[in-house]
């Protein structure tokens, strides 16, 4: 059993116990309770921590822990329905309403319940994150002299370092800023780059969270269909025109969700059109350390070509590593770097230092580079596995290719098929699966699913979890 489902039941145990004592009254000693529970003293530690921080239990230094005192019964409930007056008068002075669709987002961040298979995860499984790799950084990056001090605004010089050598030899410290992960990149660019009420042209389909900050910051998102070449650049040149955008966001390597790397034949075509059109192109490079060991070495990042100031690059050491390692970059030339750093620091001041030494110590140990290998094999095996589960059980949802990076594929629906009743269908056979809806921004041109192959413990569950699919698919069949 890990460590995380002991504290778990140690505190369900615990919470069950708390009945037998009167507010106030003392718990067993840490040392009784290790001895009963037969668990750690860091078991104890933090499922005492859980119930503090829950309301439960007190803790006294010294003393030992306590039940706590009965809450007072709960205030009565307010009239709220002044909000929604004032929320819709505000949205009626917005060009473009500001009302944000979130589920894109929460279906790959919330923990589906138990016993279901989750092939709708954003993030590696824990099995695949280098914890303990992590625990050793974050434990060396707290002794390091000044590591509670504040950082620069702009990022630890050598962390910034780190970023632009592996964005390219024509990027410098100078050109970077530390970010609180891609999320927060993205955002931070498009409150630069466009005002409220101005188009910004996506990739169709493209990543939930990015329609979401684009939404949330007044901007008007604009599709931009793509293939199995990345952006149709045809597509774009015209989409340029008729809309006037400024602002092109695109992911050129294994873009999300269909996996596609943009063709060396329009990676200069889209710094083109872009600069003909007096625009920026944010380039979301999320999946640069998510190359399966079977791939051939992926084009360097657009920015890497860029002269002129185009590009504004976002990278993230979040998806290689883990979900709270919030630590990204944005890389940028020109009077654009200083309108990003502004708004990155009036919206978060600096990202904090400990995290920040801890990313330096992960990636400067050797640890590092085992675990890029160890990954890069894992999600090649995990693909291929997901592939031939889908081609033996599903075979009308084939995928039209198999990536060779990133950690999902991208399936299309027979004509006809009810998207939604599937999502709900596959749920309540026990497998957890990503709609397709709400990665566009306009009308899709079918029904879709997203596969995430990297959130599992193993293959085995990849194999039950496209099984479980084939039932709830048959199930909605007429």
């Amino acid at each position: 059993m890990n460590e995380r489902s002991s504290v778990d039941d140690l505190a369900a145990k615990l919470r069950d116990e708390l009945s037998r004592y009167s507010p106030g009254g003392k718990l067993p000693s840490s040392r009784a309770l290790v001895e009963r529970h037969r668990v750690s003293p860091v078991t104890v530690s933090r499922a005492l921590a859980q119930l503090t921080a829950e309301g439960l239990v007190v803790t006294r230094p010294g003393a030992g822990a306590y039940r706590a005192e009965r809450r007072p019964a709960t205030a009565p409930a307010g009239d709220t329905s002044w909000q929604e007056v004032s929320l819709s008068a505000a949205a009626t002075a917005d060009s473009v309403p500001r009302t944000v669709d979130a589920s894109g987002v929460l279906a790959t961040l919330a923990a589906p319940p138990a016993g279901v298979v989750e092939l709708n995860g954003g993030y590696l499984h824990p099995v695949l994150q280098p914890e303990r790799a992590l625990s050793a950084a974050l434990a060396r990056a707290g002794r390091r002299p000044g590591a509670w001090g504040r950082p620069p605004t702009d990022g630890l010089p050598e962390l910034r370092e780190w970023f632009a050598r592996g964005i390219g030899p024509t990027v410098t410290a100078a050109d970077v800023l530390i970010t609180a992960g891609g999320q927060s990149a993205l955002t931070t660019a498009l409150r630069a780059l466009a005002p409220p009420g101005a188009p910004v042209l996506v990739e169709s389909p493209t990543y939930p969270g990015l329609l979401a900050i684009a939404r949330a910051a007044g901007l008007r998102p604009v599709p931009v269909p793509v293939d199995t070449d990345g952006v149709r650049t045809e597509l774009l040149a015209a989409a340029f025109e008729a809309t006037g955008a400024r602002v092109l966001v695109c992911q050129p390597l294994f873009q999300n969700p269909t996996g596609a790397v943009l063709g060396a034949d329009r990676r200069p075509e889209v710094l083109r059109i872009a600069r003909a059109a007096g625009a920026f192109v944010v380039e979301d490079d999320f999946a640069r350390r998510l190359v399966h060991d079977d791939a051939p070495p992926p084009p360097r990042p657009l920015v890497a070509d860029d002269p002129d100031g185009v590009v504004v690059h976002v990278g993230s050491l979040t998806k290689i590593c883990s979900p709270s390692l919030r630590v990204g970059a944005l890389a940028a030339r020109g009077p654009v770097l200083e309108r990003l750093r502004a708004i990155h620091v009036v919206d978060s001041f600096f990202v904090a230092r400990p995290l920040q030494e801890a990313a330096l110590e992960l990636v400067g140990s050797p640890a590092w580079h085992r675990h890029l290998r160890t990954v890069a094999a894992e999600l090649r095996s995990r693909r291929d596995t997901l592939a031939a589960a889908v081609a033996g059980a599903l075979p009308e949802l084939g995928p039209s290719a198999v990536p060779r990076g990133g950690h999902h594929m991208w399936l299309r629906l027979p004509d006809g098929t009810d998207e939604t009743a599937l999502h709900s269908a596959a749920l309540r056979a026990g497998v957890a699966v990503t709609a397709g809806r709400p990665y566009f921004c306009a009308e899709p041109p079918a029904g879709y699913l997203r596969l995430s192959f990297a959130a599992v413990a193993d293959a085995a569950d990849l194999t039950e979890g496209v099984r479980r699919l084939r039932a709830a698919y048959d199930d909605i069949r007429p």
